[in-house]
Formats: structure tokens, C-alpha cells, sequence
């Protein structure tokens, strides 16, 4: 790619999409000018109407050849032009899977007219048969009656797929309205909002594009804004850990939107409201939700674990055997979900209300973390990013546990099988080493933590000979660390992630490397120091939590 990744390139978009080799990005959202006359400080937004279209034309012609087979092109604009650029669209080559309605409070006020209190969100693909759209998410998830009003346990936990829905105002039919449906309500960044950035008069919520971002991409996808403006998409992707490039025409712009992207970090919370109207739908008048335990479900997951006979983070891990342990659950006649049983069976293990295991287990080996455990890491991290969830949330909903399969493969070794049991169990395993390994950083090495000297370092395409040795890693994008790992023999290692085309696609440029010698009973604990020195991107936070090391700043 000709073009640097996380960076906002100035200039004409038109000609920096001419730049981007074929089918590159993942998702591009453009919010272009509306031709309505605005003033921007070196745009002319009043085009002859065909000359506009002309121009749309174009851009969206690069976007479409920009993006991957199976990428999502999102587009935000005004009455004035919405259905002329949504046939543009269609020309191109894109086919309409939505077409939001963004509704807002603070809308723009007319004198001879209704106020204007909405925008259009046309959501384009190349392919129907092929494109992200991340279903599980519970962070595009909305409430069911079942949850809300009937406290039913046979509902999904995690929401249910927004409606498609129209609507009047929020005001005349507030129990109709949720923000969730495809005409969506999220209040205009007014001048006077905490999160206005002041040098842009069309900022965009950060919400709606995290709410677009979590649906159309996922963790280290390259998201494109053709049109930086105030840098929301791009700072939004930056802390959902996604790759990002923005183009925008004016150097002040540049300057501004870099400004805000240095005081953006991966991790930080999403600016507004998650909810923006403060009514959720009513409960008052809904079933009570039963307590969690009686003696029959207590019972009914006891005799169930029992039959089994396996102990239940191992159930947690084996697909089939979950698969049993539930359908046990659920002829007991109760109802519930393999979420809530297994949620259960976790509540009476730390309870220590279950017997112990009858059968025991292969022991989960070193070597075996050394081989694949970083893929069972990647993929911990991206969906605790995604999806605000712990491991033990992600493991007993099947849902989410199968997506966690598909990263940890995507991100895994070429060059064995591995299976979904041990990519689970793997994750398992580093979340019972990185709580002994954070507190041993932070008291072995918590002097080399401070003294931030700079590390040996090698570029990817030059020899690796020198990384034939024990140690602990940092693999780098540029100045950007984005994962630390350890290994008896760290250039064998590299080596190894380096196959992977998913790894390749992350463009690292360097490896940075501390030699351990002969002494390796320190070596789990030298990489939780590292990831707290360096925070890099992909690591799991276990090694970073509860340190004040890692607060520091860097």
C-alpha cells in the first residue's frame, strides 16, 4: 500500500483514492459535504448540481475499487442529494443493504420550512453474499420485551438484532421509539457539547460511528475516511483498535484532527451517551425476574456437571461435551440458555457447591502455549475490545465463544492444526499465568520498566539471526509496538507469526528484543513487564491491570 496506515494524509480525495492499491480497506465511512452552501475554510460547497454529482461520482468510483470484495462503504448526506448519490452508488457497483435515517435533537432550524433534524446513512457492499456484518456483538444489541418486560430466561442475554422500524418523534411516540432502530436518534455535537472539538463545524457522534465501526469491521481492520473534517472516525477506530487512514483537503484540518489523535488512545471510552434518550422501555409494570437459584436449577446443573464428569472450565472449552451439559440442563424442564446454565455451573464452582471432577485431564503443556497460545491471546483481546466482555462471558456463550474460534484460528499458526478446545483451554492458561506474571513484573523488573531505554531492534526484512536465542519480543508497526511475546528461541517464533498472511496484513516493520540467557524462570514475568512498559495493542490488559506501572505515562 503506497499510502501510510494510520496516518490523515492531506490532500484531494479523489487523487489520494487513486493512491491505494486494489482492494485494501475494510470499511470506509464518508461523510461528504452536502453542497448546501456550508463554509469550510478552503472547500467551495456551492457546486452546479452536476458538477457535484460529477465529483461523487468519482470519489465513490475510488472507494469502490478500494475497498476488499467483502468491504462495507458507509455514507453520510442530506435530503439535498441522498437518492442521486445513492444511485451513484449503485452505478459504481454497490448494493444498499440499509438505508439509516440519523435523527437528532439540535437540529438545524428553518425560517420558511421544518427544521431539518436528520441525515441519511446509506449502507453500501460490494458483495451480499460477503461482507462483515457482526451479529453477536452485544454492542449493536438492543433489549427484548422477553428481557425488559417478561424477565424470560429463555432470552438471548445479549439483545436481540435492532428492528426495522419508522417513526414520527421521540416526543409524540416515545414507547415506539428506540434508539437501536434504523432510524436512529443520537443528538448533534452542539457547540456547547463536552466532546466538540470547536474547529469543525459538522462533527459527528462518536457513538454512531463506533455503532457503525462494531458492526461493519473488526479489531485490526483498515478503516478509511475519505473526508477527515473533525477526526471522529478516525479517533473512534483508533480506540476500538482498528487501522485507520483519513484524507482531508485542509492542512488546517490536518493539524487539528492530528492534534486529537494524539490524545486518543486504544481503550478509551466512546464520547456520549449509549443510550440517548434516558427512557429505556418501561419495566415497572413487567414480571419480577426470578432469583438466579432455587434448589431446581442448583440441583438440575449439580446432576448435570456430575454426569459428566469432567471439571467445568474443561465443559466450557469442549464444544461437544457444553453441547451435552446444557441439552442435560434443559430437560430438567426449566428453560434457560447455554449462557445462563453455564453462568450457573461458574456461580456453584466459585461457590464450592461442586464435587470434584471424576475424570482427569491431559495437562496443557508449555510447548503447546509456545506454539499457538499468541493466536488464543489476538483473539481474547479482540473481542474483549469489541464486545466488552470477560473471558468467562465469552466462553459460556456459544456465540461468542465460536467467534473467538474463527480470530484465534485467523491470527494462528500456518503450520499445525489446531483445534477450538485448545485454542480455549490456551486462553484459559494465560489468564492463570499473567496474574502471577503482572505482580512479578512489577517487582523484578519495575527499575528497567521506568528507565525506558531504548530496546535492541531489527528490521523484519534483514536478518533475524540475532533473535535465535531465548527471550522476550515486541513485534512493531512503525513506532506503533502491537504485540509481546516470549520464546526459547524468539527468531523461530517470529518466524512462525510472520506466516500467517492476517499477521503479514498488519505491515510490522521491526522487532524489538531483550535476551534472557540461560534464565528462563523469569521469562513470563519479563514479558508482563515489557507489555507494561510498551502497552502494546494486542496483548491481553491482565498484564497491564491493577499496576500502577502501566498508568504511567509513557
Amino acid at each position: 500500500m503506497s499510502l501510510k496506515q494510520n496516518e490523515i494524509h492531506q490532500g484531494d480525495c479523489v487523487q489520494l483514492l487513486k493512491q491505494l492499491d486494489d482492494g485494501t480497506v475494510d470499511l470506509v465511512f464518508a461523510d461528504p459535504p452536502f453542497n448546501i452552501g456550508y463554509e469550510y475554510d478552503v472547500y467551495d460547497d456551492r457546486q452546479a448540481s452536476s458538477d457535484f454529482i460529477n465529483w461523487c461520482s468519482q470519489w465513490i468510483g475510488g472507494v469502490y475499487r478500494a475497498l476488499k470484495p467483502n468491504g462495507t462503504f458507509w455514507l453520510a448526506i442530506g435530503d439535498e442529494y441522498a437518492a442521486e448519490l445513492k444511485i451513484e452508488a449503485q452505478k459504481a457497483g454497490f448494493i444498499c443493504r440499509s438505508w439509516v435515517i440519523w435523527y437528532y435533537t439540535f437540529g438545524v432550524n428553518c425560517v420558511n420550512g421544518f427544521s431539518r433534524s436528520h441525515t441519511h446513512l446509506f449502507h453500501f457492499v460490494k458483495d451480499p453474499t460477503q461482507f462483515t456484518f457482526n451479529r453477536p456483538n452485544p454492542q449493536i444489541r438492543v433489549k427484548s420485551a422477553r428481557q425488559l418486560v417478561y424477565a424470560d430466561n429463555r432470552a438471548n442475554p445479549n439483545g436481540r438484532l435492532p428492528d426495522n422500524t419508522w417513526i414520527t418523534r421521540p416526543q409524540d411516540a416515545p414507547e415506539s421509539f428506540s434508539p437501536q432502530h434504523d432510524t436512529w436518534y443520537f443528538a448533534r455535537v452542539a457547540g456547547t457539547f463536552k466532546e466538540r472539538e470547536g474547529f469543525h463545524g459538522c462533527q459527528m457522534p462518536e457513538q454512531l460511528l463506533a455503532r457503525i465501526i462494531l458492526a461493519s469491521s473488526r479489531p485490526q481492520d483498515l478503516v478509511l475516511d475519505p473526508f477527515g473534517g473533525s477526526g471522529t472516525t478516525l479517533c473512534v477506530a483508533k480506540k476500538l483498535s482498528r487501522r485507520w487512514m483519513g484524507f482531508e483537503l485542509s492542512e488546517d484540518y490536518v493539524k487539528y484532527i492530528n492534534q486529537r489523535l494524539d490524545k486518543t488512545a486504544l481503550g478509551d471510552a466512546i464520547d456520549g451517551p449509549e443510550d440517548p434518550i434516558e427512557s429505556a422501555p418501561s419495566t415497572a409494570q413487567g414480571k419480577q425476574r426470578k432469583k438466579p437459584f432455587d434448589e431446581n436449577t442448583e440441583q438440575a446443573v449439580i446432576d448435570a456437571y456430575r454426569s459428566l464428569g469432567y471439571p467445568a472450565d474443561y465443559l466450557l472449552c469442549h464444544k461437544e461435551l457444553n453441547k451435552e451439559f446444557v441439552a442435560t440442563c434443559l430437560k430438567k424442564g426449566i428453560g434457560g440458555n447455554a449462557y445462563v446454565w453455564n453462568r450457573y455451573l461458574l456461580t456453584l464452582r466459585k461457590a464450592g457447591k461442586l464435587p470434584p471432577a471424576t475424570k482427569r485431564l491431559e495437562q496443557f503443556t508449555a510447548d503447546k502455549l509456545t506454539l499457538f497460545g499468541f493466536a488464543s491471546e489476538v483473539a481474547w483481546r479482540l473481542l474483549a475490545i469489541d464486545y466488552q466482555k470477560t473471558l468467562d462471558d465469552i466462553l459460556c456463550s456459544p456465540e461468542f465463544a465460536e467467534e473467538f474460534d474463527r480470530l484465534a484460528t485467523e491470527f494462528g499458526p500456518t503450520d499445525v492444526d489446531v483445534s477450538s478446545l485448545d485454542y480455549r483451554r490456551a486462553a484459559l492458561s494465560i489468564r492463570k499465568r499473567s496474574h502471577d506474571a503482572r505482580e512479578s513484573a512489577a517487582e523484578k523488573f519495575s527499575e528497567w520498566i521506568s528507565r525506558k531505554r531504548r530496546l535492541p531492534e531489527i528490521d523484519i526484512g534483514g536478518s533475524l539471526e540475532v533473535l535465535e536465542q531465548p527471550g522476550v519480543f515486541l513485534l512493531c508497526a512503525d513506532d506503533t509496538g502491537f504485540f509481546a511475546g516470549e520464546s526459547d528461541n524468539m527468531r523461530v517464533q517470529v518466524e512462525r507469526v510472520l506466516k500467517n498472511d492476517k499477521w503479514a496484513s498488519l505491515e510490522p516493520s521491526s522487532v524489538k528484543y531483550v535476551p534472557l540467557g540461560e534464565d528462563l524462570s523469569k521469562q513470563y514475568a519479563l514479558k508482563s513487564a515489557l507489555a507494561i512498559r510498551e502497552c502494546p495493542l494486542l496483548n491481553c490488559r491482565l498484564l497491564l491491570q491493577d499496576s500502577e506501572l502501566a498508568r504511567k505515562p509513557k
